[in-house]
């Protein structure tokens, strides 16, 4: 895996999407930075992380995804591998909360932004976004965030974690052909809040109950309502409240 060390970038996802645009540019190509300056998560909203604490990192992955009902099926191999890297270190209550946030109990560690380009009918260019907060300790005015520090006590090699969570992701995109049946299934089990009732808001901050049971092949969240009913969402149209 070629690997690019920057000191600080507006965004990593941006710089590898530069680099992504010439074709010798090696599939699984890594680029990380200290500091961003315009980092970004999901709809729009910035992330924003204590410079040399912790992991922001970019993946390019070209040429395994040859259709766009895939595109939320490498979320799913995206999260599910942070996940898997993380309980080998013993990160407590561990979940995937719809989308892609990672949590450690009601505490948001990482989140991850995947921005997909289509170079023809049969091939899809992905840059894989990951920030993942490691030994941040202050997080005054963010009630709901954390780090591996925070939720353990222990700081961690950032590099390490680097190399784990990439080998893993790619791994998991490997097993997408022939074992994306497992990997949606051990992401259903990782969901934050399945199976419980939850309070939501939609797009015109209408709030109502309902229970997640189940996430779609195109990436809707399946909520149980009110009336007994089983109705979808997008990913811009429904946020959970906790």
């Amino acid at each position: 895996m070629p690997l690019v060390k920057l000191d600080a970038t507006t965004s990593t996802n941006d710089f590898l999407k530069n680099l992504a645009a010439d074709p010798a540019t090696e599939n699984y190509t890594i680029v990380t930075a200290e500091r961003q300056s315009n980092g970004r998560g999901q709809m729009g909203s910035s992330w924003v992380s204590e410079a040399g604490k912790n992991l922001m990192m970019s993946i390019l992955i070209k040429g395994m995804l040859t259709d766009a009902s895939q595109l939320f099926s490498l979320n799913v191999a995206v999260a599910l591998a942070v996940v898997e890297c993380l309980e080998k270190h013993d990160i407590p209550a561990l979940s995937i909360k719809w989308p892609n946030d990672i949590l450690s109990g009601a505490k948001k560690i990482g989140g991850i932004l995947i921005e997909n380009s289509f170079k023809s009918e049969s091939q899809i260019v992905s840059i894989v976004g990951l920030g993942l907060n490691i030994n941040q300790q202050d997080f005054t005015g963010l009630p709901k965030a954390g780090s591996l520090h925070t939720v353990t006590d222990r700081f961690f090699d950032k590099e390490m974690i680097r190399d784990q969570v990439a080998d893993t992701i790619i791994r998991n995109v490997n097993f997408l052909d022939e074992h994306s049946e497992i990997l949606w299934d051990s992401y259903h089990t990782r969901l934050f809040k399945i199976g419980v009732p939850m309070p939501f808001e939609d797009a015109d901050q209408n709030r109502f109950m309902g229970i997640i049971k189940n996430v779609t092949r195109d990436g809707k969240l399946e909520l149980l309502v009110d009336d007994d009913s089983v109705k979808s969402f997008a990913i811009k149209e429904i946020q959970m409240l906790y």
